[in-house]
């Protein structure tokens, strides 16, 4: 028998908040790795520091690397939240469930750092190898809105499975 904690939630479904998150790091990663490191279009802070110099491209690489870090927090903060989750027995996530959470916390990460990096502070652009990057950035906040919605829905099917076999049991 489990210890009050972790029966609290015995048979509900799954905590959105460790999918969110975990999406939210993940989304970080391919960002950071994708375009700052394989692409190189743009870096943390290459609107504001040239990446042509060496010390530019040392501060860039730096900021980076604290970005990295951030997105790592995420994924490992989404990580205890499941395990927590789990552990107050709740049901564990079908992929469904799962995947359209990673894809929505993927679409957040796209639409909170492009509005705030590319729009407000202007730190750097999608495309900060371009004349006029604005193209680009409307599209990466576009492909963030089909990222959360698309994941939403197949969230929303994933708990409609969960509840049908929750019914089923009753």
């Amino acid at each position: 028998m489990g210890t009050p904690m972790e029966d609290s939630h015995r048979g509900e479904l799954p905590t959105r908040t460790g999918g969110l998150l975990m999406g939210i790091g993940f989304g970080g990663f391919i960002d950071g790795i994708v375009l700052h490191q394989i692409l190189q279009w743009h870096h943390m802070l290459s609107h504001e520091e040239s990446t042509k110099t060496v010390t530019g491209l040392e501060l860039n690489t730096l900021a980076d690397g604290f970005f990295h870090v951030a997105t790592w927090v995420f994924v490992l903060a989404g990580s205890i939240a499941m395990l927590a989750s789990w552990r107050q027995g709740r049901l564990s996530p079908n992929l469904q469930f799962h995947a359209g959470l990673l894809l929505t916390g993927w679409g957040l990460f796209n639409l909170v750092e492009g509005v705030v990096d590319h729009h407000i502070l202007q730190i750097h652009h999608v495309r900060d190898d371009l004349g006029a990057p604005m193209s680009w950035d409307l599209g990466f906040l576009v492909f963030g809105l089909l990222l959360v919605v698309g994941g939403w829905l197949l969230h929303h099917r994933g708990v409609a499975t969960l509840v049908n076999k929750q019914t089923a049991r009753s």
